[in-house]
């Protein structure tokens, strides 16, 4: 996501970049050391999506601060 976005890492948390998932259940975020985009838990995708042939996990990255 870094370096998607031409931000060098110790930048990520000064713009206040943050991912948010769709739901109560966040299932994605940022590693800090890497800015990577990780899942944040085990993703059961019977649990979520059993009765739907293609399973979609929506989420956004937000920017608090302008680039």
């Amino acid at each position: 996501v870094a370096k998607d976005l031409g931000l060098q890492l110790p930048a990520l948390p000064d713009h206040g970049v943050r991912v948010v998932s769709e739901g109560k259940t966040q299932y994605f975020s940022l590693h800090g050391k890497t800015g990577h985009l990780v899942t944040a838990e085990r993703i059961d995708r019977e649990q979520l999506c059993r009765l739907v042939e293609k399973c979609v996990l929506r989420c956004e990255l937000i920017l608090e601060k302008e680039m």
